[in-house]
């Protein structure tokens, strides 16, 4: 009998208690687990059964990965692939769902963990969509190597009409971030927070603005495992001033609280 391999998100950005009830019970059941070392806390793998069989895939490369997970799926076992944060953003889950797909092996993706963008606005203590302020987020990522479509400097342009950008593996590059940022016309006083290793016991909490930010980082010596979050959601100040949401304003109506009806009284 042919088993199966189970995708599941990681604890977070660090926290191991992130994790999804769904994803730990997996982990629970596992005969092999393969997690990515270099961004997976390894205390995670307190979730997994004693005995399971072990693979950091940190050094692996893809069709090492695959023949794990083949081999051990074809001796009829659960195979559980513990991913990052989530595994539907830069987690290179296509490529070896594709591999799966081939090689005929039942697969499983399971939704959970917390990317790194979400963590780093739990620890910062922000909202990144503020009414009225950014109903935007967009997630991308720097790279001084690997091809990408389209630029930061490319989708920074919607900062301009109310968005909040948040960048990943991009804290090493964090020059040529501001530089692009401020190509797409983005001000230099516009509030940018770096948080290294949101969620970890190590993490970092870095703010400024795109004028000293980078200053900020270098002085810190952060060179990785970071997210960049970058507008007016950022800005620690905007606790102070007056948000709203429509949904909650009593001036506003909708299906679940509607206008109340206003009973005609004839009168002679």
């Amino acid at each position: 009998m042919v088993g199966k391999v189970v995708f599941v998100g990681g604890a977070g950005s660090g926290d191991p208690e992130l994790i999804t009830v769904k994803g730990m019970k997996y982990l629970q059941q596992a005969d092999v687990v393969i997690y990515a070392g270099s961004l997976v806390n390894p205390d995670v793998l307190r979730w997994a059964r004693p005995g399971a069989e072990i693979h950091n895939s940190a050094s692996m490369t893809l069709e090492e990965i695959v023949d794990i997970m083949v081999t051990r799926a074809r001796e009829g076992k659960l195979v559980v692939r513990l991913k990052s944060g989530d595994a539907s953003i830069y987690g290179a889950l296509l490529e070896e769902i594709i591999a799966l797909r081939e090689a005929g092996i039942p697969y499983e993706v399971v939704p959970g963990g917390v990317t790194a963008a979400l963590a780093a606005a739990a620890v910062l203590g922000i909202e990144l969509t503020l009414p009225k302020v950014a109903q935007t987020l967009i997630i991308t990522r720097a790279s001084a190597r690997v091809t990408m479509q389209g630029s930061i400097k490319d989708f920074a342009k919607a900062m301009l009409i109310g968005a909040t950008m948040a960048i990943y593996t991009g804290v090493h590059l964090i020059d040529k971030v501001v530089k692009e940022l401020r190509e797409a016309g983005v001000p230099d006083d516009t509030p940018v927070a770096v948080v290294y290793k949101a969620t970890w016991p190590d993490q970092v909490i870095i703010r400024g603005t795109l004028s000293d930010i980078a200053e900020k980082v270098k002085r810190a010596r952060i060179t990785k495992d970071s997210v960049i979050i970058v507008g007016k959601a950022a800005d620690p100040s905007i606790l102070d001033t007056p948000v709203r949401s429509s949904v909650y304003d009593p001036r506003h109506t909708h299906s679940f609280r509607p206008k109340p009806k206003i009973n005609s009284v004839d009168t002679e």
